[in-house]
């Protein structure tokens, strides 16, 4: 395989409204393109980092649940790097999103922490 980079990760959310306002409002991404689907009742919404398309933000009107935890099989989270871990912490709570305490890498010596989306689906901050 060549693979170039991860080209965009898919999430499907169960409140279109409410996952938009968070991944843009206050994760801060950045709007590419905003579809609605006529046909299957479903919004496409493209976001980017820093410029770089990263996330489809899928709706369908009845999707089912996936459990994440207890450590469910299948996809375990979503980092971000960020330069400060500390920092970005408390910029989420100051937006009323619960954190976990900051943790560090027994392996890389880096700080992490977890969080959520609307969701449940963990997200990760990792610093750089």
């Amino acid at each position: 395989m060549a693979f170039n980079k991860v080209h965009h990760i898919a999430i499907i959310c169960s409140d279109y409204q409410k996952s938009k306002h968070f991944y843009v409002d206050v994760l801060g991404l950045d709007i590419m393109t905003e579809i609605f689907r006529e046909e299957r009742q479903s919004y496409k919404l493209d976001l980017a980092l820093n410029g770089e398309y990263i996330i489809e933000l899928f709706s369908f009107p009845t999707p089912p649940k996936r459990p994440s935890r207890p450590e469910a099989q299948g996809l375990r989270h979503l980092a971000f790097e960020v330069d400060n871990v500390t920092l970005e912490r408390q910029r989420l709570l100051d937006k009323g999103i619960s954190v976990e305490p900051i943790r560090t890498d027994e392996f890389t010596g880096r700080k992490f922490t977890f969080f959520a989306d609307p969701d449940d689906l963990p997200l990760e901050l990792y610093e750089k």
